[in-house]
């Protein structure tokens, strides 16, 4: 690497992968056990923007199915966000009454935009 290209700060992606590991409910040593790595490598990854190898990387996206995209690219909208795809791992584990359910309420989140009640 040349001196005048500068380094990556992974410190963002370290902040969504603590969040997805928190919002599963995990600790770091269920994460650390689940990817076969120490927790205070986890812990890091997390806090202090550590630079993964690439297979630790993308084992660490795709587990919690975050966008990298939003990351490497900040100034163009990704077509699924991180929050997104999270979403859709979710929703992949219902069956076709649970469907039910989130399409009344996605179709009453965008009524209630539209008439103005944009307060959620």
């Amino acid at each position: 690497m040349s001196k005048d290209q500068t380094k990556y700060d992974f410190k963002a992606m370290g902040q969504a992968i603590k969040q997805a590991r928190i919002s599963r409910g995990w600790t770091r040593e269920q994460l650390a056990q689940e990817v076969d790595l120490a927790p205070r490598y986890i812990m890091s990854l997390e806090n202090n923007g550590q630079h993964p190898s690439f297979q630790v990387f993308i084992t660490l996206m795709t587990l919690f199915n975050i966008s990298v995209d939003q990351f490497l690219f900040p100034d163009k909208e990704s077509k699924k966000s991180t929050r997104r795809r999270q979403l859709d791992a979710e929703l992949d584990e219902l069956d076709e009454k649970d469907y039910i359910v989130m399409q009344a309420t996605a179709k009453g989140l965008k009524k209630a935009k539209t008439e103005g009640i944009d307060s959620l």
